[in-house]
């Protein structure tokens, strides 16, 4: 966790250092300001959709699961896991502790691959919320139809890795 926030703070001291060279102060205080609006919003959200995550995660049926989604389901077992992610509502902030607690209850790991590989390619909550009505149901339904495979793919190739590492 420390290695990622040091590279996230790398890539904002970069950024500043080409916004502060390119715009000088006027665009340092715009970036700020807009940093700000969206911290506000955030502020608000995230704490809530933590909460949210920790009451689902309590009566979430991860003993049920594992039977489906468990290591030794295979292929089964991914696209189940697949068709799970894109019905898995809210963002990551509720998204990847669901998936974390399923992995600790005994998911294959190949199949939580295809569990947040279905939930950032399927999600159903943001295809009905935004994508189709902002770029139109042909549009949605091409790019669903287009991605069917990546899931799929991100869970067997997960597998390999795996065998190849044991």
């Amino acid at each position: 966790m420390i290695a990622a926030a040091v590279v996230i703070w790398t890539i904002v001291a970069a950024l500043a250092l080409a916004v502060g060279r390119k715009q000088g102060r006027p665009g340092l205080r715009a970036a700020g300001e807009m940093a700000l609006d969206q911290g506000r919003g955030l502020a608000i959200r995230l704490p809530l959709a933590i909460l949210a995550a920790s009451f689902l995660i309590q009566v979430l049926p991860v003993d049920a699961l594992v039977p489906y989604i468990g290591p030794q389901s295979g292929v089964s077992g991914i696209l189940i896991a697949a068709v799970m992610g894109g019905v898995l509502p809210g963002g990551p902030m509720t998204s990847f502790p669901i998936a974390l607690v399923i992995l600790q209850g005994g998911a294959g790991l190949p199949q939580i691959v295809a569990l947040i590989t279905g939930w950032s390619v399927f999600a159903l909550h943001r295809v009905l919320a935004y994508e189709a009505p902002i770029m139109g149901w042909r549009f949605a339904a091409l790019r669903l139809v287009a991605s069917l495979i990546l899931p799929l793919a991100a869970g067997l190739l997960a597998q390999g890795l795996i065998a190849l590492t044991a």
